[in-house]
């Protein structure tokens, strides 16, 4: 194990953009979380991305355990979360804590990179945040020779483009976060003039903003099935697609949180089991299928509506639902099902949201392509989810809003 910093660069060829890591080019396929390092590795992936501080000494030792490398996020206070980048005392006072982590962590060898902010710009005001971000980046230059700097923004525009270029030069690198418009991502780089390397520092499935909704406007969430092909194909088409440019990426989430839904965005579960997005990731990653695979949801029917339609049922009435699954590996599958209120504490930014408790009792009959159950009591909005496991931890998994009337 080397004992010391592991040198980063940055060099720009005849073809474009690569970092080095060590002397060696080295292109980042990435996950954005840090659980389940075994199977980043197991994948393919070589590196983990935090967004802030927390546990940073054991995140990277572990990841040094795994082979693996850390994207180390400093987390740059929100202006929507009242921070105000006009009060010097509190910038120089971030700075000096920024200062502290930097002299403490740059000298790790799992360390690749420091990611200065997460979407900073996401419903901002006050243009200073961009001087706050030169003054991290310039301090990290002056402290860690050994590893760039990567400002990471919500989406990307040209004024953004040419803020970070005229306010934070000593930022090395753009990090975008990208969903739905990961595909437009090459050209609005060269667009909008970002003349530095890029990379897309989170991206995965559609985002709920990006949707169609219910006529009482419940966002679709795509299937589990639905969204292993949009890993592959975004994999393929935003990222891999720019090999001038762009030097790598951070899947996201490489872990489960409750965002809109308790599955909206997690290659996990709750549980831990595994979605069908690992195995398209080990494919884009590894260039090889998976040795289990997850069941694939073929379709999904409420009261005989497909999925994206918008069905409303009466309190007490009875509703059925209805799955066709394919299992690859021809495992047997186990099929749960659970109905969640809709969420209420819907946040922005990838803040914190508290889970709808599973109601219980409602499920009348169930075998493995069919289901029965009485619709809650209360009038509103709520959603069936069904989960298809094939005992290997490998799981697939949908969910269908419905609107409960009197």
């Amino acid at each position: 194990m080397s004992a010391g910093p592991v040198k980063v660069e940055l060099q720009r060829t005849a073809s474009g953009w690569q970092m080095l890591r060590g002397g060696q080019p080295y292109y980042v396929n990435g996950a954005g979380g840090t659980v389940h390092m075994d199977v980043v590795v197991e994948c393919g992936g070589n590196s983990v991305r935090t967004w802030g501080l927390e546990n940073a000494k054991a995140i990277l030792d572990d990841a040094q355990a795994h082979g693996l490398t850390v994207m180390l996020g400093l987390w740059m206070a929100h202006e929507r979360h009242g921070f105000n980048y006009s009060d010097e005392w509190a910038v120089a006072d971030q700075l000096i804590g920024f200062r502290k982590a930097v002299e403490e962590f740059k000298d790790h060898p799992a360390l690749l990179m420091w990611g200065v902010g997460n979407e900073v710009d996401l419903f901002y005001s006050d243009l200073n945040v961009w001087d706050a971000t030169e003054k991290i980046a310039a301090m990290i230059h002056e402290l860690d020779p050994n590893h760039p700097t990567c400002a990471v923004t919500a989406g990307i525009d040209v004024a953004e483009v040419q803020l970070i270029q005229e306010r934070a030069p000593s930022i090395d690198i753009l990090g975008v976060n990208t969903y739905g418009g990961i595909g437009n991502l090459k050209y609005d780089i060269a667009m909008f003039g970002w003349d530095k390397p890029y990379m897309v520092t989170e991206w995965g499935p559609t985002g709920h903003w990006e949707v169609p909704k219910t006529t009482w406007g419940a966002p679709f969430e795509e299937t589990s099935s639905e969204k292993a092909v949009a890993y592959e194909t975004r994999y393929r088409t935003g990222i891999a697609a720019d090999g001038e440019h762009c030097i790598g990426s951070y899947v996201f989430l490489w872990g489960q949180k409750q965002e809109t839904t308790p599955t909206w965005y997690g290659v996990f579960l709750e549980d831990g089991k595994q979605t069908g997005a690992l195995d398209a990731l080990h494919r884009s990653w590894k260039k090889a299928e998976p040795a289990n695979r997850a069941p694939i949801l073929k379709s999904f029917s409420l009261e005989d509506e497909a999925l994206r339609s918008s069905v409303k049922l009466a309190t007490g009435s009875s509703g059925q639902a209805k799955i066709e699954v394919e299992e690859p590996d021809g495992d047997p599958i186990e099929v749960r099902w659970e109905i969640l209120p809709e969420s209420t504490d819907i946040r922005a930014g990838g803040d914190k949201e508290a889970r709808p408790k599973s109601l219980s009792g409602l499920v009348s009959y169930q075998d493995q392509s069919t289901m029965q159950f009485s619709a809650p009591s209360v009038p509103g909005p709520y959603r069936l989810f069904v989960y298809i496991t094939d005992g290997k931890d490998k799981v697939a998994t949908a969910n269908f809003p419905f609107y409960v009337t009197e």
